[in-house]
């Protein structure tokens, strides 16, 4: 589940002040990470008791066609949601639940993983249950993710791919300030259809001119 899938169509949150070029702490982030809860929303890390609404959100057919194939069973998540927790000990993965106001459970995840042995280059994706789209919600919960990984981790360089034809995708991830680096021809297959993917980038210096820092690590 780490090509970029199909979300919302997103509005960038205003610019807010800018923030040391150098990571905040690269090491803590392993234990846990303390996020801020916002009015509409709560970002956590994901638990078992997510899996059942994981499940039902993310394997409809508008929000599965661009993706990696999720788990098809409450099992299977939970088992995905177990790694998750290994992966982020290990220093290599983040991945982030978007709980909105009113639900106990995540309805859609953002999710970081290492390219490299020092966590500076890394690769980024997302996928919220349709219901949400349009809504705001992931356009500030993907802020808050990017804040977070920037501020916390040393990457320096975050990409992501969006098929073609994913317009919310390649337009969520422009709203956001990602830069269009090239276009991977028949990068993605699902379904037995190969698809061309555009791949995109955000640099953690053009990141932290203008926003804030994250919350810090849970101790």
């Amino acid at each position: 589940m780490l090509n970029l899938p199909s979300t919302d169509a997103m509005q960038v949150p205003s610019q807010r002040p800018a923030f040391p070029a150098e990571p905040l702490v690269t090491s803590d982030w392993r234990v846990g990470i303390h996020v801020p809860v916002r009015a509409e929303f709560t970002l956590r890390h994901l638990r078992a008791s997510d899996a059942p609404t994981l499940l039902a959100m993310l394997n409809t057919e508008e929000v599965a066609r661009f993706i990696s194939p999720p788990p098809t069973t409450v099992h299977g998540f939970e088992r995905f949601i177990e790694w998750t927790h290994d992966q982020q000990a290990a220093g290599r993965y983040i991945c982030f639940g978007i709980v909105p106001r009113g639900w106990d459970n995540a309805v859609g995840l953002i999710q970081f993983r290492a390219l490299d042995a020092t966590f500076s280059l890394a690769e980024w994706g997302f996928a919220i249950g349709s219901g949400f789209w349009g809504t705001g919600l992931f356009a500030e919960a993907a802020h808050d993710a990017l804040d977070i990984v920037f501020a916390m981790t040393g990457v320096r360089r975050l990409e992501a791919r969006a098929c073609v034809e994913n317009g919310l995708g390649n337009g969520a991830l422009r709203k956001l300030g990602a830069t269009l680096d090239a276009r991977l021809r028949r990068s993605f297959t699902a379904g037995g259809v190969s698809r061309d993917q555009q791949l995109w980038s955000i640099l953690r210096e053009d990141w932290c001119a203008i926003h804030q820092p994250a919350l810090s690590p849970v101790q």
